[in-house]
């Protein structure tokens, strides 16, 4: 497939997109910092912009599918607004430029932990963390309003960090995933496993899912 791939110099977005590549789909990386891309491969074409100031659906046009990875930084004072203006960009680009295949890198900060309580309601996070779990929280909530596009949105476990690609993973749909020692985790590599399985052969289309060990 012919993949836009928006942050894909991210703590994710770069295992999606190199992920994409192995599996020998052609990528577009939207990004604000194309110097932090030095993966070289055929495949992979580098775009420079800023989709808050863009327009995303000359970015986007011509793929098979989008994939949102786009964060506008923990560290951003501004991260809550931001992230819900990228978003909103993203969706309307996409709808723009006709495509229907959107797949989003969501939080855990959503996931029930129990019936009507999520792990934002349980979990301590600093004031500004929160910022950004509140704001990827809300983009699920605008997906869900969304009846053109065939939008997913996948929510990571509490614990994603770099490790292992094993190419295995259990799936959940709204609950947070644990495996028996009581461990909420995966490795970057196996989400994005996650992530191009479900592009390849769609389970979920207009819903959220989670992946975790």
């Amino acid at each position: 497939m012919k993949l836009a791939i928006i942050g894909a110099s991210g703590q994710i977005g770069a295992f999606i997109r190199d992920e994409a590549l192995a599996r020998g789909h052609q990528v577009t990386a939207i990004v604000r910092h194309p110097e932090k891309i030095t993966v070289q491969d055929p495949r992979l074409h580098v775009v420079k912009a800023d989709i808050l100031k863009d327009r995303v659906d000359e970015l986007v046009r011509g793929h098979d599918a989008v994939i949102g990875a786009y964060n506008p930084g923990w560290s951003n004072p501004n991260i809550y607004n931001e992230q819900i203006e990228g978003y909103r960009a993203i969706i309307s680009g996409a709808k723009r430029s006709g495509i229907k295949r959107l797949l989003v890198v969501g939080g855990a900060g959503s996931l029930e932990v129990a019936p009507g309580v999520q792990v934002l309601d349980k979990a301590s996070f600093s004031e500004q963390a929160r910022k950004g779990v509140l704001a990827t929280r809300e983009v699920l909530y605008m997906l869900r309003k969304e009846n053109e596009l065939e939008w997913t949105f996948l929510s990571p476990p509490t614990s994603i960090k770099p490790g292992e690609r094993t190419g295995h993973y259990q799936v959940g749909k709204d609950q947070l995933l644990k495996n028996k020692e009581g461990e909420s985790k995966i490795s970057t590599q196996d989400y994005a496993v996650a992530m191009l399985d479900e592009l390849e052969n769609p389970q979920h289309i207009r819903e959220r899912f989670t992946v975790a060990y």
